[in-house]
């Protein structure tokens, strides 16, 4: 009775918790100090009773504690979830903003794009990472979308400052899109279990990692096949192609180190922030690259691809 009269009186539910506890201390000390008051007889059946006391405030404070610490956690997931939209409405406020004071649509609906890739990889009800496509979600969000579409903000609609599409952006956006897809396929490898789990169907869980170490391989021989190529086809400048090739240890050192440590769950943790390593380096030889082109060499033209 002592129990219920605590959970109608409390205003609130966090003032159950205290109550309970107190009620526990003098069951505890009931069952130490009373027996010495009571016959001999009785002294079974206070025990027992005692016991059964014990037990069900201790399963009480367990109900009690459970409940109001997934109160709390369903708290935090929704403050979570509320900042999350609040930065993501601020962030298609400031784009739209700086792609109308530009005065460039194009630029602005490519970003639109990028967001919208974002926003199905892993918000509800599409979470497509799920769905293994987290990857090529990754790979157009950050290359040709965001890369183009930034470019574009540079300039403006005017005949003077307007920017053309050049085979130089469309390439170096690939470039770019494809190193950070990297990032996130190798972000899966130490949690394969946890993502078979939770029915998260990535592509290390299609194809387990030892497969995912020789995608790794082939990734980062396409990568720099692709910089060669654009180089030929000279849609990217030689000095971009010769600073490029020099991050290509950083390569092989991704490569090594996935092989080694693919089944290593510990280990392989650090298999991401070493394509994270790559894909500074790479995008900072890039993007020196065209700077050198632009104004050292001064010989480079872009193919035209859109005015």
């Amino acid at each position: 009775m002592l129990i219920l009269v605590s959970f109608t009186r409390s205003e609130s539910f966090h003032l159950v918790l205290p109550d309970v506890v107190i009620l526990s201390i003098k069951v505890r000390w009931s069952g130490i100090a009373l027996p010495f008051h009571q016959p001999c007889g009785s002294h079974s059946t206070l025990l027992s009773s005692t016991s059964f006391h014990k037990q069900l405030v201790s399963s009480l404070v367990k109900l009690v504690y459970n409940t109001q610490k997934k109160a709390r956690k369903n708290i935090n997931r929704t403050g979570t979830l509320l900042a999350a939209y609040m930065f993501l409405v601020l962030g298609l406020i400031g784009l739209t903003w700086v792609s109308l004071e530009a005065g460039h649509l194009r630029a602005m609906l490519l970003l639109a794009c990028a967001i919208i890739c974002g926003y199905i990889y892993q918000c509800p009800p599409f979470r497509l990472s799920y769905h293994g496509l987290g990857e090529a979600l990754c790979f157009a969000a950050f290359g040709p979308f965001a890369t183009t579409g930034f470019y574009w903000l540079m300039g403006n609609n005017s005949s003077v400052n307007c920017l053309p599409l050049t085979g130089t952006v469309l390439c170096a956006s690939l470039l770019v899109g494809f190193t950070t897809s990297l990032i996130l396929f190798c972000s899966h490898f130490h949690q394969v279990e946890e993502d078979t789990t939770v029915g998260k169907i990535s592509p290390l869980v299609r194809l387990g990692t030892e497969k995912g170490s020789s995608v790794v391989k082939v990734a980062i021989t396409a990568l720099y096949s692709l910089l060669l190529t654009f180089g030929l086809s000279r849609d990217l400048p030689s000095s971009c192609i010769i600073l490029c090739l020099l991050t290509l240890p950083m390569g092989n050192r991704v490569v090594s180190f996935v092989d080694e440590n693919h089944e290593d769950k510990r280990s392989i943790f650090m298999a991401k922030y070493y394509c994270v390593r790559l894909h500074a380096l790479f995008g900072a030889s890039l993007a020196a690259g065209l700077v050198i082109a632009k104004f050292v060499c001064k010989r480079y033209i872009p193919r035209l691809i859109l005015a």
